[in-house]
C-alpha cells in the first residue's frame, strides 16, 4: 500500500530544494561563467569556492541561530544589528585580507645595477606598434574595466543571500501559521458541533422516556412508535453529527423526531406546528445546526400556566435553505438569559462554518420570539 504525501510534507521538502538549488548554482557558476581559456582554470575556481566559505557560514548562523532565536522571537531590532554585524565584520576581514595581499604584490624588486656609461645601457624604452614609447603596464591596466573588489562582491552576496534566506523563512513560516490557524478552526468548529451535540439535555431522554413509560399502558402501539423515534433521534446524534455534511432529508427528519417526541411532554394547550417541505433537496449541510433554537424554544418558550405555541417553518430554494421558529415569550428573566446563550453559541459556529454568508434575524417582543436563518446550499 502506497503512502500518500500530504501538502505539508510537500511543502517541507520544496524549502530544502530551493536552498539546495541555490548553492548549488553558486559552485557551478565558476565552471561555466569564469573569463577562463581552453581549460578549467582550476586555480581560480578554488579560489572562488574559498571565498564562499564566509557566505555559508554567515547563511548557517542566519538560518539556525539569528532567525530563530531573534527574528521569530520579536526581537527584529536585534536581529537587524547582529545580521548587519556580521557582514560588515566578514566584509571588512575580507577587504584586509586583499589589501595584504596587493601590498605583498607590489613590494619593489630588489635593485638592479645602476646604468654604466656603456651607450648600450642607455637605450630607450621599447616602442609599441605605433612607433610611441611603451607605457608601463599598470597605466595600461587603468583603462580597462576593473572587477569587483572581492571585498565587495563578498558584502553584495552575504546582503542578497541573508535577504533571500530571511524571505523564504518568512513566507514558509506564515505559511505554516496559516496553516495551524486553518486546523485551529476545524477544530474549533469540531467542538462547537460535539457541544452542541451535547446541548440536548439527558433530561430530555429521561422526561421522554417517562412519558413513553406512562404510554405503555394507555397506548401500546403509541409508545412502541415514540420508542422508534428515540432510537433515531439517539442513533442521529451519536453518529450522523460526527460527519462534516448531512443530507438535507437526514436533518429534517431528526427535526421531525426531536418535535414529535417534545409532544409527549405537553398537553393540547401548546400549540407546536412544524412545516417542513414537500419535495426535499438532495443538497447537503453541517449536521445540527438548527437544534440549539429549537430546543430553546420548547425550553423557554413554553408556559404551564398560559397558552403557548411554537412554529417551525423551512423553505429550500435552489441556493438558499430558510428556517423560520415563531415561540411565544413567557416573562422569565432566568430563562431569558439562558436561551441567549445558546443562541450565541450558535451564531459563532455559523461564523466559523459560513463567516459572512449567513443571515441570521432574531426579534424579540413582549409576547413572542421570532427566528430567522438564512443558509446558502
Amino acid at each position: 500500500m502506497k503512502r500518500r504525501i500530504s501538502s505539508k510534507n510537500y511543502l517541507n521538502l520544496f524549502e530544502p530544494i530551493i536552498i539546495s538549488f541555490i548553492w548549488v548554482l553558486l559552485i557551478v557558476f565558476p565552471l561555466f561563467f569564469g573569463q577562463f581559456e581552453d581549460q578549467i582554470n582550476w586555480n581560480k575556481v578554488f579560489r572562488t569556492w574559498i571565498t564562499y566559505i564566509p557566505l555559508f557560514i554567515l547563511f548557517l548562523l542566519n538560518r539556525f541561530v539569528l532567525l530563530p532565536r531573534l527574528f521569530f522571537n520579536n526581537k527584529r531590532l536585534i536581529y537587524l544589528l547582529s545580521v548587519s554585524g556580521l557582514i560588515i565584520v566578514f566584509s571588512t576581514v575580507s577587504f584586509i585580507n586583499e589589501t595584504t595581499k596587493r601590498e605583498t604584490r607590489n613590494q619593489p624588486p630588489p635593485q638592479q645595477q645602476p646604468f654604466s656609461n656603456n651607450p648600450d645601457h642607455r637605450r630607450p624604452p621599447p616602442l609599441d606598434g605605433n612607433n610611441t614609447f611603451a607605457r608601463p603596464l599598470e597605466q595600461r591596466d587603468q583603462h580597462l574595466p576593473q572587477p569587483i573588489p572581492p571585498y565587495l562582491s563578498l558584502f553584495i552576496l552575504s546582503v542578497l543571500i541573508v535577504s533571500f534566506d530571511t524571505g523564504l523563512r518568512v513566507s514558509f513560516r506564515l505559511v505554516d501559521t496559516e496553516r495551524e490557524k486553518e486546523k485551529l478552526e476545524k477544530e474549533n468548529v469540531g467542538t462547537q458541533l460535539a457541544f452542541l451535540r451535547n446541548q440536548v439535555s439527558p433530561h430530555f431522554f429521561m422526561n421522554t422516556l417517562n412519558n413513553i413509560h406512562a404510554l405503555v399502558d394507555i397506548n401500546t402501539e403509541e409508545a412502541k412508535e415514540s420508542i422508534i423515534q428515540l432510537s433515531k433521534l439517539m442513533r442521529h446524534l451519536l453518529y450522523d453529527s460526527e460527519i462534516d455534511k448531512i443530507s438535507l432529508q437526514k436533518e429534517f427528519s431528526f427535526i421531525k423526531n426531536y418535535v414529535d417526541l417534545m409532544k409527549l411532554r405537553f398537553s393540547d394547550k401548546v400549540e407546536i406546528v412544524l412545516n417542513l417541505p414537500d419535495q426535499i433537496s438532495d443538497k447537503s449541510i453541517p449536521p445540527l445546526l438548527f437544534t440549539s433554537f429549537v430546543e430553546n424554544a420548547f425550553k423557554h418558550g413554553i408556559s404551564y400556566e398560559q397558552p403557548s405555541f411554537i412554529h417551525i417553518s423551512f423553505t429550500v430554494t435552489d441556493k438558499i435553505l430558510t428556517f423560520e421558529l415563531t415561540n411565544s415569550n413567557p416573562k422569565n428573566e432566568t430563562a431569558d438569559e439562558s436561551s441567549g446563550i445558546g443562541i450565541e453559541n450558535s451564531r459563532k459556529r455559523l461564523d466559523l462554518l459560513y463567516g459572512k454568508n449567513y443571515i441570521l434575524k432574531t426579534e424579540d417582543k413582549d409576547d413572542k420570539y421570532s427566528i430567522q436563518l438564512s443558509l446558502p446550499i
